[in-house]
């Protein structure tokens, strides 16, 4: 029998799920959603063909859940869903800083939970989805789960003892690379060049490097290396960026990301 997900809290990232598991071969029969607003709802409905239901209609009729919504809502979400979702059910999450642990506290017994940082390029289908079980997820689990998320990006299983560096570095990863960009893009304006045409050139700069990384099989040092000529003008702009403390400002700035994921696990605001 087919298995039926069901996303609740339908907001951006849960959209491009929708999307993704549709493209993949998902009936739409088999894809509930649910949204604060009704007329979220009916644009979901007709945009994807896909059935629109409450919070409680959903985990009744779901064999997969994918929680979406904001980490200060999980808990009412949970209250809601709580005495319906039984052990035989998968909970997916995609709350940062919430371990898997309090989720388990909160339904019955031996119910699987995944959780999953997933990050914004989700939307354009390359998404880093990192993926870590709960005590009571297998194998099976952990596959399901990869099944929802490849068709939107990459998906790469660590220890959830890890998802705190994850946050940091993946799921708010792609904010550091836009803000390198406008700091790159100014800087192509103060040297004499209109700001679209600054743009043009760091937007590729960063696809092109960005894809030679990922597909080069070599160390970023000697791509990096590879542009550096002796006496020329990279190692002249690489010189500034060390004398500026660029890489210790990054490794303090990845520090306070993990940190503050931390700080929502236990509470803090």
């Amino acid at each position: 029998m087919s298995q039926r997900v069901a996303v609740l809290g339908t907001g951006k990232i849960g959209e491009a799920l929708v999307s993704g598991l549709l493209r993949a071969g998902k009936p739409a029969a088999d894809v509930l959603v649910t949204a604060r607003r009704p007329e979220r709802a009916a644009e979901l409905r007709e945009r994807y063909g896909v059935e629109a239901v409450t919070n409680e209609e959903a985990a009744k009729a779901a064999d997969t859940l994918i929680l979406t919504v904001k980490p200060q809502d999980m808990g009412t979400l949970l209250e809601e869903l709580a005495p319906h979702v039984g052990a035989d059910r998968l909970v997916i999450s995609g709350a940062a800083g919430v371990p898997t642990a309090w989720f388990e506290q909160r339904l019955a017994p031996g119910t699987p939970v995944v959780r999953v940082m997933t990050n914004t390029p989700v939307l354009v289908d390359e998404a880093m989805s990192v993926i870590s079980a709960g005590s009571h997820a297998g194998e099976e689990h952990l596959l399901r789960t990869e099944e929802i998320f490849k068709p939107v990006g990459k998906t790469l299983r660590v220890p959830e003892s890890q998802q705190d560096a994850a946050t940091a570095l993946s799921g708010s990863g792609p904010a550091y690379f836009y803000f390198l960009v406008e700091a790159m893009t100014d800087a192509g304006i103060l040297l004499g060049l209109p700001r679209a045409v600054a743009a043009d050139m760091i937007v590729q700069a960063a696809v092109g490097a960005s894809v030679m990384l990922r597909d080069s099989g070599e160390h970023p040092v000697k791509l990096r290396e590879a542009v550096t000529s002796p006496a020329g003008t990279t190692i002249s702009a690489i010189r500034e960026l060390e004398k500026h403390g660029v890489r210790a400002a990054l490794l303090a700035a990845l520090e306070a990301a993990r940190d503050r994921s931390r700080e929502l696990a236990s509470g803090g605001k």
